[in-house]
């Protein structure tokens, strides 16, 4: 069976999104979300729990992601898990998991600049959805989904 790697999670950014370049130009930015979580237990007491999650993202979507997200804005990102590992400077080998995005929704307002609120077309009651394939992912081309045929005959 092929296995299957997608996940969807939402929450808060904890810092502001970090954009750099890869010595090929590409754009990749790097942020993590708190998930929080409240429930009651069987003793009636009520907990909050709250979980950290590293968001990678590649392209046009990373630049956007920079310019249009600070720390404390609400996302939703459709990604895949990814984990690596190195050795770290004190010689112990570490590892992260992360989601490399393939869609961010952006659920709040705009990031407010030096010169004002920034002029992204951003409805609050209608999510920002950066669109754009991730590098890491092979790109599909279908040139005719959505194409309208131009007569209602069969091309026979």
């Amino acid at each position: 069976m092929t296995g299957i790697n997608r996940v969807f999670v939402g929450g808060n950014l904890t810092r502001d999104p970090e954009l750099r370049y890869t010595p090929q130009g590409s754009s990749v930015v790097n942020f993590s979300i708190a998930i929080n979580r409240t429930y009651t237990t069987q003793t009636g007491e009520r907990k909050e729990e709250v979980e950290f999650v590293r968001i990678v993202v590649w392209g046009k979507q990373a630049e956007t992601c920079s310019r249009y997200l600070t720390k404390g804005s609400s996302v939703l990102v459709e990604g895949r898990l990814s984990s690596r590992s190195w050795e770290g400077q004190d010689g112990l080998k570490r590892t992260v998991t992360e989601v490399i995005a393939r869609r961010v929704h952006f659920l709040g307002g705009l990031k407010k600049t030096t010169e004002g609120i920034d002029s992204a077309p951003v409805d609050k009651e209608t999510p920002l959805e950066t669109d754009l394939p991730s590098e890491s992912e092979p790109q599909q081309e279908f040139p005719d989904e959505g194409r309208i045929p131009e007569t209602d005959k069969p091309p026979f």
